[in-house]
């Protein structure tokens, strides 16, 4: 089988490896979607934590099934869950396997999706519920944003500033508005806030080089502040930046990731009793959310996807995706 792996930053090569066996307890799968997120492209830059190399990237799947297992049989479309949990651990014992203490994410700490075939455990697999190729490969990503949201605890009518509109923050402010909130979009490019505006309905978009953003989330709230924001950039900058926006009471979730320290001012983030949350991937929970909520139109995964490429043209067009000028939302790459 064809298999593109990321040799090392910057570097991407295609190999012929032999298609798997499944062991007991997995299904081999033919791969027919793939979306390219952050951690992909964190991943081929060398900014990617948790990451080795060489990797066959790719988590966000959508597949055929090739061998029965479960309540699976042959030509079935699947997506699957890409955390192999160890299903032993505190973590998974107490329904949070989301952060197993041994996690392995497909494309990061184990080989992804990224290739013709993969073997999974049957256990992690998602039956298709009548949606499209394209909308099963979009289910993770937008879990990711929906699990977040969850940690928050986001009530109707309460400010929600998501910083950063990536494909991760879109999610995210796609499941507060799911939940009630009023939205506030923060980001540093004007062509991905009008993306949240005309494709998302965000009432609220603000620049964070151009707009005074303390002002404005002020305007926007009557004086009071968001009482929850959603980190989803990944920037240490854009974290630490976000404490000085908190209400009083305020919630902190960080679904972004990067590698250094967080600093902020004790006595200001004590006064307020807030309360500051890591959200790490999605429960099965987070999943069953999202299905239901493209089943019932809530969300158009249609929005997402700005880019179409076949899976021979991934290493060529790769190193393209991450510059802005290219309006990148999500890629979608076919495999068959």
């Amino acid at each position: 089988m064809k298999t593109l792996i990321c040799k090392e930053p910057g570097n991407l090569v295609y190999s012929d490896l032999a298609i798997p066996e499944p062991a007991n307890g997995n299904t081999l799968l033919r791969v027919r979607r793939i979306g390219i997120c952050g951690t992909d492209l964190h991943a081929f830059g060398g900014t990617q934590p948790y990451f080795n190399y060489p990797r066959v990237l790719g988590h966000e799947l959508a597949a055929e099934v090739v061998t029965p297992g479960g309540d699976f049989k042959p030509g079935d479309i699947v997506t699957l869950i890409p955390y192999l949990n160890c299903q032993t651990c505190l973590a998974c014992r107490t329904g949070k396997p989301n952060c197993c203490a041994n996690i392995k994410v497909l494309g990061v700490h184990t080989d992804g999706g990224m290739a013709e075939y993969i073997e999974v455990p049957t256990r992690l697999l998602l039956p298709a519920q009548g949606l499209s190729l394209d909308e099963l490969a979009l289910v993770e990503p937008l879990a990711i944003g929906a699990h977040g949201i969850r940690r928050a605890g986001v009530q109707k009518d309460e400010f929600v500033l998501v910083v950063g509109a990536g494909p991760i923050g879109l999610g995210a402010m796609e499941f507060a508005r799911i939940a009630g909130g009023k939205v506030i979009a923060l980001d540093i490019n004007d062509q991905r806030l009008n993306f949240c505006k005309q494709k998302l309905k965000v009432d609220h978009t603000i620049n964070a080089i151009t707009d005074d953003v303390v002002a404005r989330l002020q305007e926007i709230t009557g004086g009071d502040m968001p009482t929850v924001i959603i980190d989803a950039t990944g920037s240490q900058k854009a974290i630490n930046n976000a404490f000085q926006y908190m209400a009083h009471g305020a919630r902190f979730v960080l679904i972004g990731l990067q590698k250094g320290d967080i600093s902020f001012s004790h006595p200001e983030f004590h006064k307020r009793e807030a309360t500051l949350m890591s959200s790490r991937n999605a429960t099965h929970e987070d999943f069953d959310h999202v299905l239901s909520s493209m089943k019932n139109n809530l969300v158009d995964p249609a929005n997402y996807i700005t880019h179409r490429v076949k899976f021979d043209e991934v290493a060529h067009d790769f190193p393209t995706w991450s510059d802005p000028v290219n309006g990148v939302i999500k890629v979608m790459v076919e495999v068959s």
